[in-house]
């Protein structure tokens, strides 16, 4: 059928209806185009399309310099303007607040600010990971595709650090060349960079047993000349696998960064926005957000290996900081350590049952995807904190959890700012600030 791509979703695909007014989800539109498209599954609300020739292109449509858009998974985005990106971006949020969140439109208008961004929109990536596949009994590494069952090989990733142009190839053939003489059990590669610290570190992710440690790290060290290279071993169903341990095969065992006036220190397995210079302003509206006092005692949950406990352990009397995945938890000790940072309590554990019981002033959460249990939304209620800055990955589950801190009538909403911590995708972090009513 022959359709025009109004708008982008939240997701890789545009947003088309048929003259009867009924949704199709087009996989390779951008808003704006008039494309011919195969309807791939229709159902009772909406179809679905894959684009078999553009017919008008969108003023909106730019040519990426990745060849795999809509191959690799990587950068479903990478033909759309960035300014047509961060305006579908900001506009996800508003319609996701309407929807979930019952926000009127007026409300919407008054909490939603401009969406803030960093100024790379490629050559960002401070993390990259390939995946294991054989191909005519040859090993090889490369980057999930939009099918996540197909591993596309790739020389390069113009997502990634711009300062490392080469590394991808040179770990991807380094590894590739070992595994074709001998099973390796690699279920992944990650690949971390810092322009700012000079550290590159390759992460092997393996089952636990044997491994050619020696043999591994001298083919990497010879290959990337890298400044750590890990292991990070693993058990368990492959749905829930759990890290065993990590052992450094080569160099310092872990990566830094420098971020918002200090230094972290990050094992493999911890989580850390792939966005360095985005993630900075995710910590300045924080530190807006909350304006922290010298006296102030403050909580961070879901605190990770420290993005904001550091900065706010800085500003603040005390900080009670609850973060339940361990390796991230030894790494904040780790990083409270280098920065003479003894104002810190590091409580490992769940947010709700680890829930701190000081008498707060301020309070961020950064929870996952899906977002806060209401049992958290209850204890914050009960808490002495004035104000809350909630960090989410997720536009739903922010305005769910926003519309129950009102019906719960302790919080209002002062303001809610998407940041574009992932150019050329769909996501969008949203730091939303919320005030004692």
């Amino acid at each position: 059928m022959k359709l025009t791509v109004d708008s982008m979703t939240y997701g890789p695909d545009g947003l088309a209806r048929t003259e009867d007014g009924k949704a199709v989800f087009v996989s390779g539109g951008v808003v704006g185009d008039v494309v011919e498209a195969d309807v791939v599954s229709t159902g009772s609300s909406f179809d679905r399309a894959v684009v078999s020739e553009i017919l008008e292109p969108s003023n909106q449509r730019v040519q990426a310099p990745c060849p795999f858009v809509g191959i690799c998974g990587g950068c479903p985005w990478g033909n759309l303007s960035m300014d047509a990106q961060r305006a579908a971006k900001e506009g996800n949020l508003r319609s996701t607040l309407r929807r979930i969140g019952r926000f009127s439109d007026e409300e919407v208008d008054a909490i939603v600010k401009p969406i803030r961004h960093a100024k790379d929109a490629w050559g960002y990536r401070n993390k990259v990971e390939l995946a294991p596949s054989w191909d005519n009994n040859r090993f090889r590494l490369g980057m999930h595709g939009v099918d996540p069952d197909q591993i596309i090989k790739v020389d390069s990733c113009p997502l990634f650090e711009k300062k490392y142009p080469r590394a991808v190839k040179a770990v991807a053939g380094a590894l590739s060349y070992l595994g074709n003489s001998r099973d390796l059990g690699l279920e992944r590669v990650g690949i971390r960079a810092s322009r700012r610290t000079k550290a590159l570190e390759i992460a092997l992710w393996t089952p636990t047993g044997a491994f050619p440690r020696a043999q591994v790290s001298r083919v990497l060290t010879d290959a990337v000349h890298p400044t750590s290279v890990v292991r990070v071993m693993s058990k368990g169903d492959r749905r829930a696998r759990k890290v065993a341990g990590v052992e450094a095969l080569a160099g310092e065992g872990s990566w830094t960064e420098k971020i918002a006036d200090g230094e972290m220190r990050l094992s493999a397995p911890s989580f850390f926005q792939v966005n360095t210079a985005a993630a900075e302003i995710l910590i300045q509206l924080v530190m807006d957000a909350l304006d922290p006092g010298a006296d102030d005692v403050a909580i961070d949950l879901y605190c990770g290996a420290g993005t904001f406990t550091l900065p706010l352990a800085r500003r603040c009397a005390y900080v009670a900081a609850v973060e339940a995945y361990g390796p991230a938890i030894r790494d904040l000790r780790r990083n409270l350590e280098i920065a003479r940072l003894d104002n810190v309590d590091p409580i490992g554990g769940d947010a709700v049952r680890e829930f701190p019981d000081e008498d707060a002033d301020v309070l961020v959460v950064d929870p996952p995807r899906a977002g806060l249990d209401p049992a958290a939304i209850d204890l914050i209620a009960a808490t002495s904190v004035r104000d809350v800055a909630y960090v989410s990955c997720d536009p739903a589950t922010l305005a769910r959890d926003l519309r129950r801190f009102l019906d719960e009538g302790t919080f209002k909403v002062v303001s809610a700012t998407p940041v574009d911590l992932f150019p050329q995708t769909f996501h969008c972090e949203t730091v939303a600030h919320l005030t004692r009513a």
